[in-house]
């Protein structure tokens, strides 16, 4: 009986520290993805920036704060876009972030409220 108890003990201490190491490695790469991101914003690369945050967004793990961080910044690339009148870059902006979060759905679905936001502002850019 002890054997057995030694035994669940070690691998629920593996399962354990193999989550915790998944996680780590999501939220660090999380973390180079914003930074990319971030990169892309400052030096003007569009396409840099939306790919950077996206992929953040992405490697969606629970209680990050890269997540709706990278979501605000491709939502205010999107809004600058619109500034601007570039209609294509601003619905590429808002479709990166709407796909983002369908992307990460699963039993729980995060990112609701911006997946709303972003149909709502894709609808009235496509509208003839």
């Amino acid at each position: 009986m002890e054997k057995v108890k030694t035994i669940a003990v070690n691998v629920a201490a593996i399962a354990v520290i193999s989550l915790v190491l998944l996680w780590g490695n999501a939220l660090y790469r999380q973390y180079v993805q914003f930074d990319k991101g971030e990169k892309g914003t400052a030096s003007g690369d569009f396409p840099a920036a939306v790919a950077g945050y996206e992929a953040a967004i992405h490697m969606y793990t629970p209680g990050s704060s890269i997540v709706p961080r990278s979501a605000q910044k491709l939502w205010e690339l999107g809004q600058m876009a619109e500034a601007n009148h570039d209609k294509a870059r601003a619905l590429i902006a808002y479709r990166a972030l709407r796909s983002s979060f369908y992307a990460v759905g699963g039993i729980w679905s995060p990112g609701k409220e911006w997946i709303e936001l972003c149909d709502a502002r894709i609808a009235a850019l496509v509208k003839p």
